[in-house]
């Protein structure tokens, strides 16, 4: 790694971590900038419920040993099931209350979002930290979809589709490598990096860890996605006029058998 040559300290940044793709690479774009970002640790939201990494469905157990391959501590921020965006922006707010007060080597001033080129997302993380005294960045902003999925793929990167929207891809897409012959079967239409939320990922493999997490797809369900309320400004957690189904594929350690 690099040293830092000149006086002015790395900008210290926590990542907003999915457990997917974008995030991961995200993260890996920072490092390789380590006179100019200190990544100091991971957050995200995990639904108690299930005791998953929300929306994207990663297990705990998986979650936890991403961190310990990243080397960088963790923060799980707890929600429930079903999570109004009234509720996640409480826990949001409270997570930011706990970062405040950090020891002086692990807090930080930025958070940083894999976020591809969805503005109103970006917008709504813009707002929200507004006046908070946090600054978003965007490491991943902009770049094509296209030319960073062949990139990801390419850097030795393995995820697993872990949920899927069967109206935007096919359900058995769910459990299935994110790689080169994914990318050839899309539908047209659909986002290289599932940016539109057509799918999302769990990484277990790649240039940000010291080594892989040992697991592999496991189980595949369905199930309805439910609201507590009709969000009108929910930029994150969506709500619709009818309940969506979701294809969800589970992540195993390796050992289990299939």
């Amino acid at each position: 790694m690099k040293k830092n040559t000149n006086n002015i300290n790395p900008t210290p940044v926590l990542v907003s971590w999915s457990s997917g793709k974008d995030s991961a690479w995200a993260l890996h774009k920072l490092r390789q900038q380590p006179d100019k970002y200190d990544v100091r640790g991971i957050f995200t939201t995990v639904t108690k419920t299930f005791d998953r990494v929300s929306i994207h469905s990663t297990p705990a157990w998986v979650l936890k040993q991403q961190a310990e391959k990243l080397c960088v501590p963790l923060y799980e921020i707890p929600i429930p099931y079903p999570c109004s965006n009234a509720i996640y922006e409480d826990a949001m707010r409270k997570f930011l209350s706990e970062v405040e007060v950090l020891p002086p080597d692990l807090t930080a001033s930025h958070f940083a979002f894999g976020d591809l080129f969805l503005d109103d997302i970006r917008a709504y993380r813009e707002e929200k930290l507004k006046g908070t005294g946090f600054t978003p960045i965007f490491p991943v902003w902009g770049i094509n979809t296209s030319e960073l999925a062949q990139e990801m793929i390419s850097s030795g990167m393995r995820a697993i589709i872990t949920a899927l929207n069967p109206t935007k891809v096919p359900a058995d897409f769910a459990g299935r490598w994110f790689d080169t012959e994914l990318l050839a079967d899309l539908p047209d239409g659909v986002d290289p990096l599932g940016e539109n939320g057509e799918f999302h990922t769990c990484v277990i493999d790649g240039p940000m860890f010291s080594s892989p997490v040992q697991a592999k797809p496991g189980r595949i369900v369905q199930r309805d996605i439910e609201s507590t309320s009709k969000d009108k400004d929910d930029k994150i957690h969506s709500s619709n006029n009818t309940t969506p189904t979701y294809v969800y594929a589970d992540v195993v350690p390796l050992e289990t058998q299939s």
